[in-house]
């Protein structure tokens, strides 16, 4: 493996949690700062709406429409901030074993990065299935990034 930007990526799963801006922040960052790059993930729901071919399609269509959408969003709004293109990526499934999934296949990701929640019912279902149950099993570290940080606590992290 060589040491070039494209050779690491920082992996953060998008979704629409205030908490997922500062896992991105914390993850371009990082990655501006030790010559990474960043790949986003946007995992939706499968949709199963068999009577209808057609209207299950549209359907898959309008959530992947809406998934390019936020993601492109984002990577603008770290490539202004950061000079970072990011990498993009959409998926269809279960959303930890999309995660898994594209893990395993990418050996450029060296890192997942997660946004923790700040609510009373915990840190959110994905950080609890990635961060805890079956965390030993993948092959990247785990980046949990607390909800709560402000920016400027963030930029001192990174």
């Amino acid at each position: 493996m060589t040491d070039s930007p494209q050779a690491r990526q920082f992996l953060v799963v998008v979704d629409d949690t205030p908490e997922c801006r500062k896992a991105l922040r914390f993850a371009w960052r990082r990655a501006q700062r030790t010559g990474a790059g960043v790949t986003l993930l946007r995992v939706i729901d499968p949709v199963d709406f068999q009577h209808w071919l057609a209207v299950e399609e549209r359907m898959r269509e309008e959530a992947r429409e809406e998934a390019e959408t936020l993601l492109k969003s984002l990577a603008g709004e770290v490539q202004q901030q950061s000079e970072i293109l990011p990498e993009l990526v959409v998926r269809e499934g279960a959303i930890h074993d999309a995660v898994m999934k594209l893990i395993d296949e990418d050996p450029t990701i060296r890192i997942l990065v997660l946004g923790a929640g700040t609510g009373s019912d915990g840190p959110g279902p994905l950080v609890t299935q990635l961060a805890g149950k079956i965390s030993g099993a993948m092959r990247v570290p785990v980046t949990v990034v607390p909800g709560n940080l402000s920016d400027d606590q963030l930029d001192l992290l990174t």
